[in-house]
């Protein structure tokens, strides 16, 4: 098999692996190197100023000795397997890179032989780009759970970010679809890699020039829709993840059948991509917005609402925390408000110092009126003309295409319109975003 049909196989089976994310260092190439890594670059995606960056996206190899249920590279599954040498990647790699095609790459593999010797595989992939072609752009790297850890260690070396995927929310799901996988396996790389970071990081402040361990951090991703498990499991283990490990990033795959197995969804099953955009949204309010997993979910209701952003899912419950007063609330509060972001919270916090705010200035600072008029005061007053029925609300804080979505489900059913009445829906077809915008 050559070269081009290897590419072919191994950057399909790669498309299940979330990259999205930010790489978080910035990095420039030595003397006589080539390459550099920006803070800003994102796979697939624009950074701030507009440029359309990209990583090249592949595996090492489709070969696997597990079979996990839900895996299209799973050992069981009849496809064509391939696999490509270091030399080969890395040729690849900067071939692509010289004809300005790719500025990075993201690095996966199943599991060949035996973890070690696929561990061993990237290492020297990696070695190849960084020390003989003098590399110095941004790679994402996949930690292989069951590697030794002084593998793990040389792997951190050379890679700028690493992941290890959880691929599951629980034991149970694990053991049910990848009998061969455990959250011990799994968690054990993880926490080396966050201990290493640590380590590192005191060394660097000691001395200047020590080699650096992933310098922009770990991540880890989660497969959604393939279990029962719910949105609340999913957002207190991932609120968990960014406490015990201080990951960059959580990613949320929706599930995308490609197996028939009585233990999975059928293959003619829309992946949850609705759901997928709740959780990513959930996370931004984690990350940024100082909320607590347990504030947006609770054992009585473990759903995300699939027509509300999980903030305006949150401030409708909680009306007696409204209206704050934008002259007086602190950012902790200014935050919680819908149609109020980060970057909206503290022009306020600043513009406050020197004058006293009105509904006008708010436009201009970035807040989402149509949102935030119903949850906040200026100067004492609320905003002329608004009308706090539940009608109004729920036209304001739901986008147009949702709001259509929403009527088209409750068109024939005569019943009072309820904000907090969630009923079981079908899943909707909406495609969503894998980064969740102002909330």
């Amino acid at each position: 098999m050559d070269v081009f049909d290897k590419l072919k196989i191994l950057t399909d089976a790669a498309k299940y692996d979330v990259a999205c994310t930010s790489s978080g260092v910035n990095k420039k190439a030595a003397a006589g190197g080539i390459g550099s890594a920006a803070a800003c670059g994102i796979c697939h995606s624009f950074s701030a100023d507009g440029r359309c960056i990209s990583l090249f996206k592949v595996l090492l190899t489709n070969i696997c000795i597990y079979d996990c249920k839900y895996c299209v590279n799973r050992r069981s599954n009849d496809t064509p397997r391939t696999m490509f040498s270091p030399r080969e990647l890395a040729e690849l790699t900067i071939n692509f890179y010289r004809r300005n095609y790719i500025e990075g790459l993201f690095l996966s593999s199943g599991v060949l032989k035996n973890p070690d010797y696929t561990c061993e595989q990237i290492i020297e992939t990696l070695r190849i780009l960084r020390e003989e072609y003098r590399f110095a752009g941004y790679i994402h790297a996949k930690a292989i759970p069951g590697a030794d850890s002084a593998l793990i260690t040389r792997l951190g070396l050379l890679a700028d970010r690493m992941s290890v995927n959880i691929e599951l929310p629980s034991q149970n799901s694990l053991q049910l679809l990848a009998p061969d996988k455990s959250k011990h396996a799994i968690f054990t790389p993880m926490g080396h890699i966050q201990n290493r970071i640590r380590e590192n990081s005191r060394d660097i402040v000691k001395y200047r020039h020590a080699p650096k361990f992933v310098p922009a951090g770990q991540s880890t991703q989660m497969i959604i829709g393939a279990t029962a498990d719910t949105d609340y499991q999913i957002l207190n283990l991932t609120e968990n993840l960014y406490k015990r490990y201080q990951l960059k990033r959580v990613f949320f795959s929706a599930y995308m059948p490609v197996a028939v197995d009585s233990l999975l969804p059928a293959l003619d099953t829309a992946p949850p991509l609705w759901r997928e955009h709740r959780l990513y949204q959930a996370d931004w309010l984690l990350r940024f917005y100082g909320f607590a997993a347990d504030e947006l979910l609770d054992q009585q209701q473990q759903s995300f609402n699939p027509y509300l952003d999980p903030k305006c899912n949150w401030a409708l419950h909680h009306m007696d925390s409204f209206p704050v007063e934008v002259n007086r609330a602190s950012y902790r509060d200014l935050l919680r408000v819908p149609g109020i972001g980060v970057t909206s919270a503290q022009r306020i916090v600043t513009a406050r110092r020197t004058t006293s705010l009105h509904f006008d200035n708010l436009k201009k600072l970035g807040v989402v009126l149509k949102r935030a008029q119903y949850f906040i005061t200026c100067a004492g007053k609320t905003a002329d003309g608004i009308k706090n029925t539940p009608n109004a609300m729920l036209r304001s804080l739901l986008s147009a295409k949702t709001l259509e979505l929403y009527h088209s489900q409750f068109a024939s059913r005569p019943e009072q319109l309820s904000l907090f009445h969630q009923p079981a829906l079908r899943p909707l077809p909406q495609e969503a975003s894998n980064n969740a915008g102002r909330v």
